[in-house]
């Protein structure tokens, strides 16, 4: 038998690897983590109550409304979508979600918008903004390298995007060295 935990805030690597170690000291036998999904074993009785004590002493919630798990599962897939290792700069955000949550865009898009108060692209754009950032502080490419990393064919575009989102050109971002960057899970 399985127990299926829809958490909300885990964008990374290392929140699974937190939700994984959170569950295994409450006793919980792991499954399988996903970005926003965790899967137990339910030979024994978990106390839902326990799990999610557990999960907002370390930032994350559970997730019980059907809307906002989807909207998680949004979130998740649309970081992924900006995966350095996964970017496929001719496949649009549209195609790329339709296809991995197996429904139509249009009403992944509207729920998104209707929740979030801002569109999947404007998201997007976000989320690369603060790729951007990141790769800007690591200093192992340049501004072009970045462009291309994030999927833009050109690093003007990326550019104009990052100047609109920060007031700042990328050269006076890396200048500055003022890193104020936001966590995935607080990109609106």
């Amino acid at each position: 038998m399985q127990t299926v935990f829809h958490v909300k805030n885990m964008v990374c690597d290392r929140c699974k690897m937190i939700v994984s170690q959170s569950l295994q000291e409450i006793g919980a036998t792991i499954i399988n983590v996903e970005l926003g999904k965790v899967t137990i074993a339910s030979d024994i009785i978990i106390d839902h109550e326990l799990v999610s004590n557990t999960f907002k002493k370390n930032g994350f919630e559970l997730i019980a409304d059907k809307n906002e798990i989807v909207l998680e599962k949004i979130k998740s897939t649309l970081i992924d979508f900006i995966n350095p290792d996964k970017v496929n700069e001719d496949e649009k955000i549209s195609s790329y979600l339709s296809k991995k949550m197996n429904r139509d865009y249009s009403l992944l898009s509207k729920l998104f918008s209707k929740i979030e108060g801002v569109s999947i692209e404007k998201y997007v754009i976000n989320l690369k903004v603060e790729k951007t950032k990141e790769l800007i502080q690591m200093d192992r490419l340049s501004f072009s390298e970045i462009a291309y990393t994030l999927g833009y064919k050109s690093s003007s575009h990326l550019s104009r995007q990052f100047k609109s989102q920060t007031g700042l050109s990328m050269t006076e971002y890396k200048t500055l060295q003022n890193w104020n960057r936001k966590s995935l899970d607080q990109i609106i």
